[in-house]
């Protein structure tokens, strides 16, 4: 149960932080860059969905439970998992939540075409917003997997895959959006040499 009834608390004016189990860390320590790349994901998602109310109502309502999702991945990150007994139960990403982004990526990617070249950023409004979201997510998914491979940290299986397979679905529903808007904008190599 999160209670927020005060903001300031003043516990990191010296520079750290308390992770969920109660251990203090710097603010620049990997696992609070990680977590903290998830939540500027949510909020470029946050972002994205002024448009995609819009111009889609399945990925506009897949975008709000991925943004719940997010906040459970902050959760799970900031809880590292050292065996010690907290007195309850932290949450933690579960294969079901990564399943369930395979199957929404497999709906969306149903109508679309094959690329046979990259797509440039941009598009409607959502798309371009959600290729922003995307790199963003790309950069929490590099410091994610950098915190996994340190062998005195530990990352769920489920975490790393879900953050995986996030930055896939904030591309295929990128050009699901451009489909109704005249398709991708494609990379042209070399056009403008």
């Amino acid at each position: 149960m999160v209670v927020l009834n005060r903001i300031y608390t003043r516990t990191g004016d010296a520079g750290e932080t308390a992770l969920g189990n109660g251990e203090r860390r710097p603010k620049w320590d990997l696992r609070v860059t990680a977590y903290g790349t998830v939540d500027e994901t949510n909020a470029a998602i946050g972002v994205a969905r002024l448009h995609t109310k819009v111009e889609s109502d399945l990925v506009d309502a897949m975008l709000h439970r991925i943004q719940n999702d997010l906040f459970d991945l902050g959760a799970d990150l900031c809880t590292p998992d050292t065996g010690a007994d907290l007195g309850y139960e932290p949450l933690r990403m579960v294969p079901a939540q990564v399943s369930r982004l395979e199957a929404e990526i497999d709906l969306l990617n149903n109508d679309l075409q094959p690329l046979r070249s990259f797509v440039l950023p941009g598009g409607s409004p959502g798309s371009a917003a959600l290729h922003v979201a995307r790199t963003v997510c790309r950069r929490a998914e590099r410091l994610v997997a950098e915190l996994a491979a340190d062998e005195n940290e530990r990352v769920g299986g489920a975490a790393t895959q879900y953050i995986n397979r996030l930055s896939d679905f904030l591309f295929v529903a990128s050009r699901h959006l451009n489909l109704g808007q005249g398709g991708d904008v494609l990379w042209t190599p070399g056009k403008f040499r």
